[in-house]
């Protein structure tokens, strides 16, 4: 585990791009805080250090954002409206866990029971008008992250 001090957007994007250079090419990542915490924002960051030029939105209303970039595959779920945990078999989260995905994953708690374990949790605390951000790894691969973000 290790916590994290986040002053404020761009020390959250700049959380997000280290976090994507730490990430193996395959990977569950749960967010977790509370409105407004920051979680898309640190997927903002991530995304941007993998290349992508675009806009980035939380997916409150689609549930999923895919990206195709050139080194990986990530899907931005955000589940704050999901109704059932079972919808996320008909969206096909089964068929986004093979080869090379990333997946970042708002709400996660909503998906309980579907939702492969995650490779690292990621919690977002407010402290104040900055962030706590705790790492805790999930697994062998999370592991390798919170140690790649700790030094």
């Amino acid at each position: 585990m290790v916590s994290i001090f986040v002053a404020d957007d761009a020390s959250m994007r700049a959380l997000g791009r280290r976090l994507a250079e730490a990430c193996p090419s395959s990977c569950i990542i749960y967010l977790v805080g509370e409105l407004g915490a920051g979680k898309s924002t640190l997927v903002r960051g991530f995304l941007q250090a993998l290349g992508h030029g675009g806009a980035v939105r939380s997916p409150t209303y689609t549930l999923v954002e895919p990206y195709e970039l050139p080194q990986r595959h990530v899907y931005h779920l955000d589940l704050y409206r999901l109704a059932d945990p079972e919808e996320l078999e008909f969206l096909g989260v089964r068929d986004w866990l093979t080869g090379d995905a990333i997946l970042l994953v708002e709400w996660p708690q909503r998906g309980a029971g579907v939702l492969p374990v995650a490779d690292l949790i990621v919690t977002i605390n407010y402290a104040g008008q900055a962030r706590d951000v705790i790492l805790v790894a999930g697994s062998p691969k999370g592991e390798g992250v919170v140690a790649a973000l700790a030094g």
